[in-house]
């Protein structure tokens, strides 16, 4: 991976509406709970302004089928919690970001898009951090076969690191 695929951004904290699913394809089910809720209300009009995150919670595992898929959307401080929707503090933190483009191919292109980014991690001396990996979401959810995701690994920086970074 070239060094310009990736950058080093430090996301603030933010006030997220979170919705989780658990399952064979949880992703899905997360996506239609999260539209079903933030559709009406207008929420999802800027997508591409928005943050719209997404995480394993927990990981897929040899043992199961089954996994979770968690998705985050930024909100204001009028939106309040309601059915399956809670609100969460997120803290930010350091980030290096890639982009993935799933044309067609979303089960083999953003994991081999996440392990090429985490190796660039390593290649490039940013030791991983402790805080949520994550999937921002550049274009809908509902055609996963054109999605675009900004893939967000944790990593942990110096303090002159972090100030190179602003």
């Amino acid at each position: 991976m070239a060094e310009t695929d990736v950058k080093i951004i430090k996301l603030e904290p933010m006030r997220m509406a979170s919705v989780y699913a658990f399952g064979t394809s949880p992703e899905l089910e997360a996506w239609k709970k999260l539209t079903a809720w933030a559709k009406p209300k207008g929420l999802l009009d800027t997508i591409k302004r928005q943050y719209l995150f997404g995480f394993n919670n927990p990981n897929p595992s040899d043992e199961c089928s089954k996994y979770g898929y968690e998705l985050w959307l930024r909100v204001s401080s009028t939106i309040e919690p309601e059915g399956d929707i809670r609100i969460i503090d997120f803290c930010g933190g350091p980030y290096a970001v890639t982009r993935c483009e799933a044309k067609g191919n979303l089960q083999a292109r953003v994991p081999n898009a996440w392990l090429n980014l985490v190796e660039w991690c390593h290649n490039n001396k940013r030791k991983l951090g402790y805080h949520q990996a994550l999937e921002n979401f550049i274009t809908s959810a509902d055609n996963p076969d054109s999605m675009i995701l900004d893939l967000y690994c944790p990593v942990l920086e110096s303090v002159n690191r972090l100030s190179e970074m602003e």
